[in-house]
């Protein structure tokens, strides 16, 4: 007599299929997939990190964040830094708008201005943190 089978499909909601094949690929080679370190891609893979407690991944995320700053991401990384405990990020945020002198810009960047409706208590910390770096 043969036995159905029966197949088990787990569903994950809240995560892109790309995403969790890249969270795979790292369990089981502790390395990203060539080609899926953009910096979307890796902001996805930051959030399901830290969903299921993978700081070393975590890690590797904000490193790559980190060595690509730029004017327009910058507030956006830094509110997703802020949500997700990264540290590191943040700092590396505050040293970016700091150091490069680039706060003018980044006011006028759509990721601010989001931030800026969505979280005016993180814009304050962010100017604030800013300005302690710039006159230390």
């Amino acid at each position: 007599m043969k036995e159905a089978r029966t197949l088990r499909r787990v569903t994950i909601k809240d995560m892109q299929p790309d995403v969790f094949s890249a969270l795979l690929h790292f369990i089981y080679t502790d390395s990203l997939p060539d080609g899926d370190k953009n910096a979307d891609m890796i902001r996805h893979l930051l959030v399901a990190a830290d969903r299921y407690a993978m700081e070393r991944l975590k890690l590797v995320c904000q490193s790559i964040l980190c060595q690509n700053l730029n004017v327009d991401t910058v507030a956006t990384t830094w509110a997703l830094a802020d949500q997700h405990s990264c540290d590191k990020l943040k700092d590396a945020c505050l040293e970016y708008i700091a150091c490069s002198n680039a706060m003018d810009a980044v006011v006028e960047t759509q990721g601010y201005k989001n931030l800026k409706v969505t979280d005016p208590s993180l814009i304050v910390d962010l100017l604030e943190s800013t300005k302690k770096i710039r006159n230390a």
